[in-house]
């Protein structure tokens, strides 16, 4: 049991350190590895298969809506990208730039996508000529580079995968129909899959994404208590398509601009899992995004008919993601590594267990341990995934209860910045100037101004001047 114990003692404890723990656990659950470029990882394949049941998962719910996939280049000509102004000016710090090809250097840079709204439009100029065409609604799965200054793995690197919607609207109440329904396509599936709760509303203008006329968002809160932004929906209005001509003919036989959205979720949710169901033994995954579900470990697998009966059970329980750790490795310490790796439900069979027809299965969120009947261990195991999925979500959002707080004055605000973690919700005048002022002075940002509005107070919490908006505010990744 040494080495069992000295596996978990490898993570930090997150009470201790919170960075560290999150850095222990992606790099012990095997989830990525570093490489010789800075910021940017490996996703190796417990990490990779996360992401392949978000995607397939977040894809079916895109096709219900209609959505279409395609795929576009990953290099943008310097000269399109700056056709938007206020986009080219927004992205300019991160991009990273191609100036030769092979040996020769190219008559112009290409940028390296950092995100593909002027590739989009650059393609919807020629593919929309008659409102017969419209709406066009396609997703593209795939990575973007941004060159950021501090990395953390899945959270903030250089290179990661997302993918990211375009549509094309003939009119501005299409557009932003699109853009909350996808915010909700969103939300739901961050509830619904990876049972965290999510805050949905707008971001103010100094926060919106460069380029848009509304940006819409969902923020989730993570264990430490900072917020992280968990996807976003934006509605560009015309602006874009005025910026690259992009028209078409009405059924009044006029030339109209169409209206534009843009939506992404990224790699990032990997982060957002490990936060917010974590724990000091590693990784907690909900069912629903787990690999592997059920893990049965054989014990005394050395015993006459254990391992048989072990893939015989593996056979039974087979419309789960189910596996066998028939490894040379003594119990405890599979035990210790499949918590470590987050595992939903582990099954323990051992000679006497099959002697008395049954299994010991145990729970990885609570450690709950309970005798099943291998005569009705399918529907326990169904059951108890169900159950685990729902508590999850229960738990994390007394979680983000409990650490949302309302100021409804400056005293108050800075008290809870300073003794308390989580959300702050406060009204707020709208200025921009008092955004920036509250954040120099708290580092707590704007996450977003909640769809559901409540009046806390009638003057804004910093500047007392009258309030227009009650605010999420927190520190964030």
């Amino acid at each position: 049991m040494a080495k069992d114990k000295k596996l978990v003692e490898q993570i930090t404890s997150m009470e201790e350190d919170f960075a560290q723990w999150y850095t222990d656990v992606v790099l012990k659950a095997d989830l990525i590895d570093y490489t010789s470029v800075k910021g940017c990882m490996v996703i190796k394949p417990a990490g990779y298969a996360i992401w392949e049941l978000i995607e397939r998962q977040l894809d079916a719910r895109f096709k219900e809506t209609g959505v279409e996939n395609v795929y576009l280049p990953m290099f943008i000509p310097e000269s399109l990208l700056q056709k938007e102004k206020d986009h080219v000016e927004g992205f300019a710090p991160e991009v990273a730039w191609v100036t030769h090809g092979g040996l020769n250097e190219l008559q112009e840079r290409l940028c390296v996508r950092p995100t593909s709204e002027t590739l989009f439009c650059d393609f919807y100029k020629n593919e929309i000529e008659s409102y017969r065409d419209l709406p066009k609604v396609y997703n593209q799965w795939c990575s973007v580079v941004r060159w950021e200054k501090e990395t953390r793995p899945f959270l903030r690197s250089r290179e990661f995968l997302w993918q990211e919607g375009h549509t094309a609207h003939a009119t501005a109440k299409e557009a932003e129909e699109r853009t909350i329904q996808m915010l909700n396509v969103y939300a739901d599936f961050c509830e619904e899959v990876l049972a965290i709760p999510v805050v949905r509303g707008q971001k103010t203008e100094k926060e919106k994404f460069a380029g848009a006329k509304a940006t819409y968002t969902i923020e989730a809160l993570m264990h430490d208590g900072k917020a992280l932004q968990s996807g976003t929906s934006h509605n560009f209005g015309d602006g874009f398509a005025k910026a690259f001509g992009i028209q078409y003919t009405s059924k009044d036989n006029k030339l109209e601009y169409v209206h534009q959205t843009s939506w992404g979720m990224t790699t990032r949710l990997i982060g957002a899992i490990i936060m917010v169901h974590g724990d000091n033994s590693g990784l907690v995954l909900p069912p629903k995004v787990a690999p592997v579900q059920v893990m049965i470990v054989p014990v005394m697998q050395k015993k006459e008919g254990v391992l048989e009966k072990a893939a015989e059970l593996k056979d039974k329980l087979s419309a789960y993601r189910v596996k066998v750790d028939d490894s040379d490795k003594n119990p405890g310490w599979k035990f210790a590594e499949q918590e470590m790796r987050g595992i939903p439900l582990r099954v323990e069979i051992g000679p006497r267990d099959i002697e008395a027809n049954k299994a010991l299965v145990v729970r990885r969120d609570t450690g709950d341990k309970q005798e099943v009947s291998l005569d009705e261990i399918e529907s326990v195991i169904g059951q108890l995934l169900e159950t685990m999925q729902q508590d999850m979500y229960n738990k994390a959002l007394a979680h983000r209860e409990a650490n949302t707080h309302t100021a409804v004055n400056w005293d108050e605000f800075t008290d809870i910045i300073e003794k308390k973690q989580g959300f702050i919700k406060a009204m707020w005048c709208g200025e921009t100037e008092c955004e920036e002022a509250i954040k120099d002075e708290t580092g707590a940002s704007t996450r977003c101004m909640p769809f559901t509005q409540e009046k806390l107070a009638d003057t804004c919490v910093h500047c007392g001047r009258p309030a227009k908006k009650m605010v999420y505010f927190g520190r964030a990744y």
